[in-house]
């Protein structure tokens, strides 16, 4: 099913990223990947022996949102909480080399930089499979002076900016309290928020982009791949929220748009359904779908780029950032989704 879009508006959009401002606020991650080659099953319990091969740390959280902001030219201003701890110097040091500004992020005594190990595993020339994942996660305190120090720092990351992210996985770095604050600073651009437990207190936003799970966490019942429940469920959500636009990632079963009165526009996964790592895919979305709207793209422009990107970013192992080039490879090769 192609859709009315032609591919060279498409192509002009992802050019217009280019040096696009955007806040991104929220709760910085630390994702750690260890991987091992398969070594034996060891004598002391049933359980896989892996040989170390290498390790790596990639942002995660909003910090994979900002690291793909950055990835697709546009200018991230990040704005969160690290631990005073050597995951919180790893992110620093990870974001300087990329060029993405740290100024924003507030260093605590109290507060454990969030950090998600997964362990992988496969042969050497194959792919490595997600063994086990731990996650080290801390809440961070109530602190009337770091509260803010944290509300200065996103009005200083708003004036001028082209738009803002919200990028909640409830560790404690952004509230609702930021869409009213943004409101007032920002002086163009539209607010985006992804939140992992708490979306429907983000009131007055211009779009979010939920997965199926968050959503159905919203609405209080499984949505059993029924459309019917889906289309209920997205449509109160967005009125309970003041919402104009509502994207919801399906995982293979592709995109849903809510954007006006009708029933969502229901777009097809961009790729193939066999994918090799979702980890952080819902950051890309999230990240490119902010881009777009930044860049004046409709809301349903900028969901087809956003399936896009997500289509990219899901055939690679780990945290992944989308560049312009991969962006716009998948926009030219597409046959189905435009014309």
């Amino acid at each position: 099913m192609a859709f009315p879009v032609v591919k060279e508006r498409l192509l002009a959009i992802v050019s217009a990223f280019e040096g696009r401002r955007l806040v991104v606020a929220g709760d910085y991650v630390l994702d750690r990947f260890i991987y091992g080659h398969p070594k034996r099953v060891s004598r002391e319990a049933p359980v896989l022996i892996l040989r170390f091969w290498k390790e790596e740390s990639l942002p995660g959280g909003a910090g994979n949102t900002a690291a793909n902001v950055a990835s697709l030219s546009g200018v991230p201003l990040p704005v969160g909480v690290l631990g005073d701890d050597e995951e919180g110097k790893t992110l620093r040091e990870i974001f300087r080399v990329r060029g993405i500004a740290t100024d924003g992020l507030l260093s605590s005594r109290d507060y454990r930089t969030p950090t998600k190990t997964r362990v992988l595993g496969g042969g050497p020339h194959s792919i490595k499979q997600q063994i086990v994942r731990f996650d080290r996660e801390d809440v961070l305190p109530r602190n009337q002076e770091l509260e803010k120090a944290l509300a200065d720092n996103l009005r200083r990351a708003a004036r001028g900016a082209d738009g803002a992210i919200l990028s909640d996985y409830g560790y404690g770095a952004v509230s609702p309290a930021a869409v009213v604050l943004l409101r007032k600073e920002l002086s163009s651009g539209s607010i985006i928020v992804d939140s992992r437990h708490n979306l429907p207190a983000y009131t007055g936003v211009d779009a979010a982009t939920p997965n199926e799970e968050e959503l159905e966490e919203a609405a209080g019942e499984k949505l059993e791949d029924s459309i019917p429940k889906l289309e209920a469920a997205g449509t109160a959500l967005r009125h309970r929220m003041g919402c104009g636009t509502l994207l919801v990632t399906r995982g293979s079963r592709g995109m849903a748009l809510f954007d006006g009165g009708g029933p969502p526009v229901l777009l097809p996964v961009h790729g193939t359904d066999q994918v090799a790592d979702v980890t952080g895919a819902g950051d890309t979305v999230l990240a490119t779908f902010s881009l777009a709207f930044a860049s004046g793209a409709s809301p349903f422009e900028a969901a087809l780029l956003a399936n896009f990107a997500g289509g990219v970013v899901v055939m690679r192992m780990g945290t992944a950032a989308v560049s312009p080039e991969e962006l716009r490879r998948a926009i030219e090769s597409d046959r189905t989704l435009i014309s």
